[in-house]
């Protein structure tokens, strides 16, 4: 598929991916049912999901017109909205009473009407109105997760505010309450709070943290809370001063986090702060990213030849979803689309594109409130992330590893595998101890101890599930092995980063892991064409190439064997994937720092200048390492002392 390029070009897909999902509409249109097995909701809440994530689509084409409508998505949307609304339609909605995720779906039906309402809210029969009216009511007063769903509540009764319809005060005010509650700083917001801590970092603070606050907003219009549209804003406005970083030179998102399947709609925040004057990126860049973002997608395998969105990343890839996805649920990517809200004469439109942040120059930042440490290197246009800082866990008990949370490293070109190799655990972008029966140790909860500069610090208390099942929310486990304490550090630079890792002995517990253990330290997972393509392992350095990217892990102090693991089916972004891996030969020496580089880049590493580690007693337990770049800049990290005060210990 061509590459976007021009806002023509947006609205030929919005019309060409609106008239594939026409076919699949119940006699009504109420429902949309997309081919494909059912989510846990079921079918008839999957068919909801259609209709209204489409709707969503349809409603920026349409607004974004001004109402013209050469494909009558006004009244095949309207036929839809009164099938859905009447009790005796076989293709009925269902009350939120019925089915709980109908809650998700009535935001954007509400975001849509309020943004056609003079091309099809204020068309449509009086009963219809009322009977819409009836069926959002049923938000009111209604007890929402601790998340983003609260937006899901708040939207929906702003839209029948404004209509007439029932709204509750105190609905609108708990959900600007708890977002301030969860807002990290810097433009972040933690989704939710675990174990009431601000752990839960990902693709929903665009999508949703960020969308739904400002959308409210412009809902409400003057009856919005006095000051409220100016913080949402200039939150965003940081958020996106972080977020430009975030997208690689290939123009895709991070790979992390949960619903991945909804791709594109990571544009939703670049859209909306251009929407409500909350962006630090120019209109070129602007144009630039969401043109690079979209074509990235498009052009990769997420459209399917019947023009319907797949369920995946690139490809149809299942491992990635949630049980939560169903055939309708890619087509929260509607959010993406936001930007045919702004006229053609907007500059964003008119504007020439200009360079990504990426593609300008390379860059290092530290984003405190995820505890991130990016690097982005405009050689290659990767951006990697180094996660010390969020794991989406209570960190009161330990959890079985979410690929998707619980590794070290994130990037735009990279996916993590998933799920976990069956035969033993964590492999690729982690540190694990590995027991004598091949199972590796899982991170989850992870305890942050610093983020600063180009360094990053955590902790974990090594356990082990007491089978390697895993589902797509990592779910609690009813036992788990514990054993000791592993401490570890990031220096990163450029394209790569230097990792210590120390393990400590952990007071005695029932159910102990009695070990050995070997240490076991895993680099990036590259998608390779075929096993030769794995390229070598040998002493203490381990590469792997694969997608025009050069994956590697070379041992500093301490490591002794490197391997290369292939694995199948388990990589978003290829059938076949491998890992480099280090290994200590010999059982793990509690106390003794061990280091390795890990390497990500588009050229292989330089194993001839790698820098030096060198390791000297802090005091109390405590050890700091010293880095030497081949260049002569040092960095220092300290590994402190474990404290099991605030950790996990029954397990």
């Amino acid at each position: 598929m061509t590459p976007p390029r021009t806002r023509e070009d947006w609205e030929r897909l919005a019309d060409r991916l609106l008239a594939a999902v026409r076919p699949h509409a119940s006699p009504g249109r109420a429902l949309i049912h997309l081919p494909g097995p059912a989510s846990v909701n079921g079918r008839w809440s999957d068919g909801l999901e259609g209709f209204a994530r489409t709707f969503l689509l349809a409603a920026f084409r349409l607004a974004g017109a001004g109402g013209e409508d050469p494909h009558d998505l006004a009244g095949w949307y309207a036929g839809g909205l009164a099938a859905g609304v009447d009790p005796a339609a076989a293709d009925r909605w269902p009350a939120f009473s019925e089915c709980n995720q109908a809650k998700v779906e009535a935001a954007s039906i509400a975001l849509a009407l309020h943004e056609t309402r003079p091309w099809i809210w204020d068309r449509l029969p009086g009963r219809t109105r009322d009977r819409l009216l009836r069926w959002l009511g049923g938000m009111v007063g209604d007890a929402m997760p601790g998340n983003n769903w609260i937006w899901f509540q708040a939207v929906t009764e702003a839209f029948a505010r404004t209509a007439g319809g029932a709204w509750s005060a105190a609905d609108l005010a708990g959900a600007v309450d708890l977002t301030d509650e969860w807002y990290a700083g810097g433009g972040w917001y933690s989704d939710g709070l675990s174990g009431g801590r601000h752990r839960n970092f990902d693709h929903y603070n665009g999508w949703a943290m960020h969308l739904y606050p400002l959308w409210f907003c412009r809902i409400l219009g003057d009856l919005a809370p006095a000051g409220l549209l100016d913080r949402y804003r200039e939150r965003l406005r940081r958020f996106l001063g972080d977020f430009r970083h975030l997208v690689g030179g290939n123009g895709s998102p991070l790979i992390q986090g949960r619903s991945l399947t909804y791709r594109f709609a990571a544009l939703a925040p670049v859209w909306t702060g251009a929407l409500f004057d909350a962006t630090p990126l120019p209109p070129g860049e602007t144009r630039r990213l969401a043109n690079l973002m979209l074509g990235h997608f498009t052009g990769n395998g997420s459209i399917g030849a019947d023009g319907l969105l797949t369920l995946g990343w690139h490809r149809p890839f299942r491992p990635v979803l949630q049980v939560y996805s169903g055939p309708a649920s890619p087509y929260w990517a509607s959010k993406g689309f936001a930007g045919l809200l702004l006229p053609a004469g907007h500059p964003v439109w008119t504007a020439a594109e200009s360079p990504l942040a990426v593609e300008s120059a390379d860059f290092a930042r530290t984003l405190e409130a995820p505890g991130w440490l990016v690097s982005g290197t405009r050689a290659d246009g990767v951006v990697r992330v180094v996660n010390h800082g969020g794991d989406h866990a209570d960190p009161a008990r330990p959890h079985s590893d979410d690929p998707l949370y619980a590794r070290l490293g994130y990037s735009t070109h990279v996916a993590p595998e998933t799920p976990p190799d069956p035969r033993g655990g964590p492999v690729d972008s982690c540190v694990t101890l590995v027991d004598a029966g091949g199972r590796a140790c899982h991170r989850r909860p992870l305890e942050r101890i610093a983020v600063a500069a180009r360094t990053g610090v955590s902790r974990w208390r090594a356990h082990w599930p007491d089978d390697e099942r895993w589902d797509c929310f990592g779910g609690p486990r009813t036992r788990y092995r514990l054993g000791p304490w592993l401490t570890v550090a990031s220096v990163l630079r450029g394209a790569l980063e230097v990792r210590v890792v120390r393990v400590d002995p952990a007071a005695a517990c029932d159910d102990a892991h009695p070990g050995p253990w070997r240490l076991r330290l895993g680099g990036w997972a590259l998608p390779c064409d075929s096993p030769g393509d794995a390229s070598r392992a040998a002493g203490d350095v381990a590469v792997v190439q694969g997608g025009g990217l050069y994956s590697a892990v070379a041992g500093l102090s301490g490591f002794g064997r490197a391997e290369r693991r292939l694995r199948r089916d388990g990589n978003a972004l290829g059938e076949l994937s491998a890992t480099p891996t280090l290994s200590t030969r010999d059982e793990v020496e509690f106390g003794r720092p061990y280091a390795a580089a890990v390497h990500l880049a588009g050229a292989p590493p330089a194993t001839d200048r790698l820098p030096g580690v060198r390791f000297r007693a802090a005091g109390a337990g405590a050890v700091e390492a010293e880095v030497r770049w081949p260049g002569g800049e040092n960095d220092t990290v300290l590994l402190p002392a474990p404290d099991e005060r605030d950790s996990p210990h029954d397990a």
